[in-house]
C-alpha cells in the first residue's frame, strides 16, 4: 500500500511538473510571438504622444485600450526582462505600419520623435515669415502678438531691422519647438551663408560691409527667380553703383509702401519720399526687402560683367538689357507699352 500510493505521489507529482513545463513553454512561445506580431496600426501609421513623466507601461495601457497592443501585461513583463528599454522619453512619435512592440520601445527611448516642416520660400518677408509661423499648429507661439522690434529683443539682437536676416529653407522640428527657436536656427543660418559669400566676393564691388551685400541680394532676389539672370540684374546694380546712378528698382518702392501697395505702382509712388524709394534716393536702401536665398547672395558676391545699365521685364519672367537709356526706351515701349 505504501509503496502504492508512493508511485501515485511520484506519478502525480511529474505530471504537475509537466504541467508546469507545457504551460511555461505555452506562455514563453506566446510571449515571443508576442514581440514579433507587428501591432495594429493603420497603413499611414499612428501618431502617439509621450508625456513628460509617463512610463512606458502607461504607454502601453493606452495603446492596449485603443487596440493598437494585444497585451500590455507581457509588454510589461517584457520591461521587466529588459529594463533599459522603459526609459523612454518624451515627445510625439511616428509608429509606422510594420512596427513591434520591440521596435517600438526602441524607438520611444531612442527620442527620435516626429518631425514637422515649415517652408519659407525666397524671398518672403519678414511679415509672411511671421504668418507662416503664427498658423503652423505643432509651433509653439511665444512671438505671437509681439512688434518685430520686440522679437529681435527676444532673440537677442535689440535694434537690427528684422527683414533679411533669416535664410528661407525648410526647417523640420519637432512638436512644442518654438517660433523663438525657428528663428534663432535661421538666423545662424543666415549668418553663416552671408559670412560666406562676403568672405569669396569678387574683388572691387562698391559694397563696404556684408550687410549691403545682403540688401543688394535682396534686390536681386525680388527682381527675379531665373536663375541665368540673377548675375545679370546684379552686374546692372553693381554698374550703377560705381558711377553714382539711382537704381530705380520698383521692389523696393513696392516695400517702402507697406501694406499700401495694392498690386500697381502709381507715379506719385515713385515719387514720394520713403527711404525704400531709390527712384528718389541714390545708393542702396537703408536694410534689405526680403529674405534673399543662397543663388541671390552669390549673384550679389558674383555679379556678372558686362556694359548694360538697364533691364525691363518682358513679361515672360525674363528681361531685357540695354546699355543705353535709347535702348531702354526702345525696350519699354516694346514690351511695357506693346508699341513697337
Amino acid at each position: 500500500m505504501a509503496e502504492g500510493r508512493k508511485r501515485i505521489l511520484l506519478s502525480g507529482g511529474a505530471a504537475a511538473l509537466l504541467t508546469v513545463a507545457l504551460a511555461a513553454a505555452w506562455f514563453w512561445q506566446h510571449y515571443r510571438q508576442f514581440l514579433e506580431t507587428p501591432l495594429k496600426l493603420p497603413e499611414k501609421g499612428l501618431v502617439v504622444e509621450v508625456a513628460g513623466g509617463e512610463t512606458a507601461a502607461g504607454v502601453a495601457r493606452r495603446l492596449e485600450a485603443k487596440g493598437v497592443l494585444d497585451s500590455a501585461a507581457l509588454l510589461r513583463f517584457h520591461l521587466r526582462l529588459h529594463p533599459e528599454l522603459g526609459k523612454i522619453k518624451a515627445g510625439e512619435y511616428l509608429l509606422e505600419a510594420g512596427t513591434t512592440p520591440v521596435t517600438m520601445l526602441k524607438l520611444l527611448v531612442s527620442g527620435h520623435t516626429r518631425l514637422h516642416e515649415i517652408t519659407f520660400p525666397e524671398g518672403w518677408t519678414f511679415r509672411q515669415w511671421r504668418r507662416a509661423m503664427d498658423r503652423h499648429p505643432a509651433l509653439k507661439h511665444r512671438l505671437t502678438g509681439l512688434s518685430d522690434a520686440q522679437v529681435m529683443e527676444r532673440l537677442g539682437h535689440p535694434g537690427v531691422h528684422p527683414e533679411g536676416r533669416f535664410f528661407p529653407d525648410t526647417y523640420l522640428f519637432p512638436k512644442g519647438f518654438s517660433d523663438l527657436q525657428l528663428l534663432q536656427r535661421a538666423w545662424r543660418r543666415m549668418e553663416q551663408e552671408l559670412s560666406r559669400a562676403w568672405k569669396e566676393r569678387a574683388e572691387g564691388l562698391p559694397l563696404n560691409t556684408p550687410d549691403e551685400l545682403l540688401i543688394l541680394a535682396s534686390i536681386v532676389e525680388k527682381e527675379t527667380a531665373r536663375p541665368d539672370e540673377r548675375r545679370r540684374i546684379a552686374g546692372v546694380f553693381v554698374r550703377r553703383l560705381r558711377k553714382g546712378m539711382k537704381l530705380q528698382t520698383d521692389p523696393t518702392v513696392i516695400y517702402g509702401m507697406g501694406a499700401r501697395y495694392q498690386g500697381n505702382i502709381r507715379r506719385s509712388d515713385l515719387r514720394e519720399d520713403t527711404p525704400y524709394n531709390t527712384y528718389v534716393h541714390a545708393g542702396l536702401p537703408p536694410t534689405p526687402i526680403c529674405m534673399p536665398g543662397r543663388a541671390a547672395l552669390q549673384a550679389a558676391a558674383h555679379p556678372a560683367q558686362g556694359k548694360a545699365l538697364y533691364f525691363v521685364a518682358r513679361g515672360d519672367g525674363s528681361h531685357q538689357f540695354s546699355e543705353t537709356l535709347r535702348g531702354h526706351n526702345r525696350a519699354v515701349r516694346r514690351y511695357q507699352l506693346k508699341k513697337r
